[in-house]
Order: C-alpha cells, then sequence, then structure tokens
C-alpha cells in the first residue's frame, strides 16, 4: 500500500523532527478544569492524564471528566513509550476503591474511565483492588457507565476474570504497537498475549476496547495486519492516535502521522469489521470513550457517512 506523503521539519541543532501545527494543544483553562483538579487533589488520586502526559486532559478536564488511575503511579514495567514513574510501588491502598467511587460521585460524570500501573509483584497482579474499584464505583454510582483499561495481567485467566466478574461495561487492553516491534515499545509485554486477553475478554461477554500508537516505526501494512488480528478476536473498538515522546529518555519518534492518513486508516478500520474506530494525531485510549460504550453508533456514523459520499 502506498504510503501517504509525510514531510518532516527538522531543527538543525538537534536533528529532531519538529511537532506539525496539527499537533497544538489547547491549555487547560476554566472552572470545570480548576474543580476536577481539586478533586484530585483533595481525595489523592492518580490520574492517568498527569501520569502519561495526555495531550487532550485540558479539554477532558475542562469537560468534568479524568481518566483514573488506581494502585499508586509507579510501574512495575519499563516500557520504552510511557511517562508513568518505574520502581518499587507503595503498599496497597485497600481504602482506594471507595475514594475513587467518592471523587466520581462528587465530579456527576455520566462516564468514567478507570486504568493502573503494573503490579507484577502482587501475587493476584492487582486484580482485586481492579474487583473492589469497579464494584465500589458502580454501587455508588449506579448510572454511571463504566471502562476499564487493564494491564495484561500476564495472561493469567483467574485475575482476568476478575474484571469480567466485576462487569465493567467496557473493557480495553492497549496493544500499543505491531508486533514487530512490541518488544521494544513494551519490553515485559508480549503481542500475542494481549491478543489472547483481548480474546479472553469478548468470550467473557464483555465489550472490548484497545489502541495503537502510530509513528514509532511501524509500517502501514503492519498496522493494517493488527487491525485484522484485533478484529479475528472479537475486539470492538480500536483508538489510533501519534505517539509523542514524553521525555528523551524514551523512544524518539519515527515520523509524525498526517491527519490524511488518519482518516484512511479509520476507514479501513470500519472496512475490516470494527464497531468503532477513532482515529486522529491527539487521540488517546480514554478520548471520546463515552461513545464507545453503546454498540452500534460508530458503524451508524459510518454508513451514513458512505451513503453521503
Amino acid at each position: 500500500m502506498q504510503e501517504l506523503p509525510v514531510i518532516p521539519s527538522f531543527d538543525k541543532a538537534t536533528s529532531k523532527i519538529q511537532k506539525p501545527n496539527w499537533l497544538r494543544v489547547k491549555l487547560p483553562i476554566g472552572e470545570s478544569y480548576k474543580h476536577v483538579r481539586g478533586l484530585v487533589d483533595d481525595h489523592k488520586l492518580h490520574t492517568i492524564c498527569e501520569s502519561g502526559n495526555c495531550p487532550n486532559m485540558g479539554e477532558c478536564w475542562g469537560e468534568g471528566t479524568a481518566t483514573f488511575m488506581i494502585l499508586g503511579n509507579v510501574c512495575t514495567r519499563s516500557c520504552g513509550f510511557c511517562a508513568v514513574a518505574t520502581g518499587r510501588p507503595n503498599a496497597v491502598d485497600w481504602d482506594e476503591p471507595q475514594r475513587v467511587a467518592e471523587a466520581i460521585h462528587l465530579m456527576k460524570v455520566k462516564h468514567a474511565v478507570l486504568t493502573s500501573v503494573d503490579r507484577d509483584e502482587l501475587k493476584d497482579g492487582g486484580s482485586i483492588i481492579w474487583y473492589n474499584t469497579i464494584k465500589a464505583v458502580k454501587s455508588l454510582n449506579p448510572t454511571t457507565t463504566l471502562e476499564t483499561l487493564i494491564p495484561d495481567f500476564r495472561g493469567i485467566n483467574d485475575q482476568i476474570q476478575r474484571v469480567i466478574d466485576a462487569a465493567p461495561n467496557v473493557v480495553s487492553h492497549n496493544m500499543e504497537t505491531v508486533e514487530r516491534i512490541t518488544r521494544q515499545v513494551r519490553i515485559q509485554a508480549k503481542y500475542r498475549r494481549s491478543l489472547e486477553v483481548l480474546k479472553t475478554l469478548k468470550q467473557g461477554g464483555m465489550r472490548t476496547k484497545t489502541g495503537i500508537m502510530l509513528g514509532l516505526g511501524e509500517t502501514k501494512e503492519e498496522v493494517i495486519q493488527s487491525m485484522k488480528d484485533l478484529v479475528n478476536v472479537g475486539t470492538d473498538v480500536l483508538t489510533l492516535g501519534q505517539y509523542l515522546q514524553p521525555t528523551k529518555k524514551h523512544l524518539p519518534v519515527q515520523r509524525f502521522v498526517h491527519p490524511d492518513e488518519f482518516a484512511e486508516l479509520r476507514e479501513l478500520g470500519y472496512q475490516i469489521g470494527f464497531d468503532y474506530v477513532e482515529s486522529g494525531p491527539l487521540v488517546r485510549s480514554s478520548y471520546h470513550s463515552e461513545k464507545h460504550v453503546h454498540k452500534g453508533i460508530g458503524r451508524a456514523a459510518w454508513d451514513a457517512e458512505q451513503l453521503a459520499k
């Protein structure tokens, strides 16, 4: 498949590819943003919005939503793309599930997202806290829809089953990249294991979702093959976004993908068989996630676009 032309600009002093103008992000402002900021601080909560340096934090927090990161803010893994700190995590905080549930209640959000660091040092992989948090959120917020962005739990079915038993509306597990460079991007993860996690979730009756970053050295053909692999294990929702290097210690950006190419991949995603495809330079896993809960609305919108052409 022919690549769309991308002509990067370079900083002569550093030889680094410069961000194009379509990657400009609005600064976080507004009363809603300040309100969420205060709740996060007051309840001593962690958000992937901050720890992951998400470019959409201003927009999402400005609308009164946030993605909460449970089990602390120190990860046992050292992925080459991720801004979350790596090291020895603190002890499990068994009061955290209730605090998260109370914060979501105070925020009065209609849709919430939970994610976590990897806790490979724990015998249960953190799955008990996952179960308790989902249950606490649902109990205190019965009308709130809930997405969970989970780690791979090292592929251990009993731990994955705890999330299924807690019954969130959507369960997401990110592939992050294509098979060839998985070991480089996700050092302790395995491409095929992540596919099996998504397959297990789907067989357990979950609405499933995953995300892939572009710009790490993958080819378009490899992205399309990953999309086919994901549909083959029943994945419902796919997000595609531009990788942005968090610090100089992380993997460099190999290229900035033009919005037209993201639009083309969205089109291909629906043709391959996804129920919902979110694709764009600033798209992240939880971006517009409230739309990903409901079966058929993404495909219906795409079908309408085809009729209008």
